[in-house]
């Protein structure tokens, strides 16, 4: 303790802790459920979106610069665009495709619930990182194939998660980069958690290269946090001013779809809410 400074009562600390651990009797402590899912055996871990945090957390220092300039705050701050640091640090790619599950994991049973897949034939996930999304929606649908596009290297990393799940046989690995093309041999060409990554140019590009590719009979699907319209408060919002600082991007509203799918080649056919914050955002081709 500083020379002068007058010790905190200890009951001061454990009110510091924002309920994350709990005193026990002779000052032993033990979890609450708040700790609870940040341990690494708990079901459905936070564990990894706290420790990509601790890694990344200082993109928040470049939020001014993204408010004055829309540009992104992680690129100010670590001179590096998000996923170009992601593929030139092998330690921190692992842990980013693990936090993005625990953060986003449970809108996958939603999603199922939500939307019928049984129509569709060969389901492309465009961006699918480490392949929990198309695992268990080949796991749903047995009689499903799946195609997963990535980078390279997020792919090698994808290969061994597939085989974990057992659907490696009904899924083919893809190499590319969205920006350039996209593969073909799909009805169904799935963005979850893609599009809003990016600004209306880029996602127009991305959807723009879908379009060439994609039948005139298939579907786009685009998951994302859809932003209600008016002041009331939402977590889509709040998703916005992430995507903002973090990689430069941009969530949008029901009608700023309908006109970034049309810029496209596509036009909005539905939007499928679901139990959790994201909703299935359905385009057609025109």
């Amino acid at each position: 303790m500083p020379e002068g400074k007058e010790e905190l009562p200890f009951e001061t600390y454990c009110d510091l802790s924002h309920g994350i651990f709990q005193e026990k009797d002779n000052r032993r402590f033990d979890h609450t459920p708040l700790s609870h899912c940040l341990r690494s055996d708990a079901e459905g871990s936070f564990r990894p979106a706290a420790r990509i945090q601790h890694r990344i957390s200082s993109f928040w220092d470049g939020l001014h610069h993204s408010a004055i300039t829309g540009e992104s705050g992680f690129t100010k701050v670590f001179a590096q665009p998000l996923f170009d640091y992601l593929g030139t640090h092998p330690d921190v790619g692992p842990i980013f495709d693990a936090a993005m599950v625990a953060i986003h994991g449970h809108e996958t049973p939603a999603m199922l619930d939500a939307y019928d897949f049984s129509a569709v034939r060969i389901l492309a996930d465009i961006g699918g990182g480490n392949g929990s999304l198309i695992a268990a929606t080949l796991q749903r649908y047995p009689k499903l194939k799946g195609l997963l596009f990535e980078l390279d290297h997020v792919i090698r990393r994808t290969r061994e998660s597939l085989k974990a799940y057992g659907v490696e046989d009904r899924c083919s690995l893809i190499e590319g980069n969205f920006f350039e093309s996209l593969p073909s041999g799909a009805d169904t060409y799935l963005f979850r958690h893609i599009i809003h990554d990016w600004s209306d140019e880029q996602s127009i590009q991305i959807l723009s290269n879908c379009r060439k590719v994609i039948p005139n009979n298939g579907r786009l699907l685009i998951v994302e946090a859809v932003v209600p319209t008016g002041n009331e408060s939402s977590l889509a919002k709040d998703f916005d001013m992430v995507m903002l600082v973090l990689p430069g991007g941009i969530e949008c509203t029901e009608e700023e779809y309908k006109v970034l799918l049309e810029q496209a080649g596509f036009q909005l056919s539905s939007v499928t809410p679901t139990t959790s914050v994201v909703s299935i955002v359905e385009g057609k081709p025109m």
